[in-house]
């Protein structure tokens, strides 16, 4: 099989070149300024002066859910109340290997702007539009069915990794018995809820602006048909628990995908953090950090669940 080309700053310009004429031709013959986006994107994603990104599928199958993320962001874009990225141009950019040049959205990621009492109404919105998706349009799209994590397999997991990172000093693995196995059974993903599901509400992917708004939503190439407690879980480890529940409620969620949402990103914290201080996985500790921090920040609905059981105590 051949090998991809490894894109560099010359590929990209040339590329951009020709996309964008009049831009060249304002910078000169050397083209508008490029360089690599360091979030997560390496080579595969670059800044194209100020006003535009360039995405390069690194392989067939990215290729594959490019193409799809193209149809997928034209499906969503009239349900939700912020930003889809708009792609000015695609194509390939090797055999077989696709690219998409598109409007940059104004505004910062999630892990630079705080998100307002306001950007939590547009995050309802965005979890509201979400389940009005038609989910046989998403599927004819090619987007993919997801089953439900096993909440009570994952506390198991985020048990070891509890323990693991309590000798490190990192976690005190006494408040992960708050989620006890009856409570990861009561929490299950019940039966006829898939929704298209974004399965990447990171704060790299929350484009939030100064005031605290969320102005738009980025990397749709992962989304799936499954469990809408898996945007909830995202949107705890990007914007906190209490916030992420909050924008659930505000978008007609109930209790239970809201309590199962917040375990499903507590353990995510401790199994990523654990995994990264033993030498795996590529997100930088103090980010893992923070997030398993937003994630165990206590919500109002565990302190009401929490009163409720001392006043049983009281009263037996």
């Amino acid at each position: 099989m051949t090998q991809a080309p490894t894109p560099t700053a010359d590929t990209v310009r040339r590329l951009v070149r020709s996309l964008l004429k009049d831009g060249a031709a304002a910078k000169g013959a050397a083209g508008p300024d490029v360089r690599p986006v360091a979030e997560g994107g390496g080579h595969a994603t670059w800044w194209v002066g100020t006003r535009h990104v360039l995405r390069l599928a690194p392989d067939r199958d990215a290729a594959v859910r490019q193409r799809r993320e193209l149809r997928l962001r034209d499906l969503v874009r009239p349900h939700v109340p912020v930003a889809v990225p708009t792609s000015v141009s695609h194509g390939e950019w090797a055999p077989g290997l696709t690219y998409t040049l598109d409007t940059k959205v104004p505004g910062g990621s999630g892990e630079e702007h705080d998100v307002s009492a306001v950007g939590e109404a547009d995050l309802a919105g965005v979890l509201t539009g979400l389940r009005e998706v038609p989910v046989r349009q998403a599927e004819t799209l090619g987007v993919p069915r997801a089953a439900p994590r096993s909440l009570e397999a994952l506390r198991r997991a985020a048990e070891r990794a509890a323990g693991r990172l309590a000798a490190a000093d990192e976690f005190d693995a006494v408040r992960l018995h708050q989620l006890t196995a009856p409570a990861a059974v009561q929490l299950a993903a019940q039966p006829g809820t898939a929704i298209l599901v974004h399965h990447g509400l990171t704060g790299e992917h929350l484009v939030v602006s100064a005031d605290g708004r969320v102005r738009g939503v980025l990397g749709w190439t992962d989304a799936v048909l499954g469990d809408p407690a898996e945007d909830i879980a995202g949107l705890a480890l990007a914007v906190g628990s209490p916030a992420a529940v909050r924008a659930a409620t505000l978008a007609g969620y109930g209790a239970r995908p809201c309590l199962r949402g917040l375990w499903l990103a507590r353990c995510d914290s401790l199994l990523r953090l654990a995994e990264r201080l033993e030498g795996r996985g590529g997100s930088p500790p103090p980010l893992l950090r923070e997030q398993l921090e937003r994630a165990w920040e206590a919500i109002l609905l565990e302190r009401v669940t929490e009163l409720r059981d001392d006043e049983t105590d009281e009263e037996s």
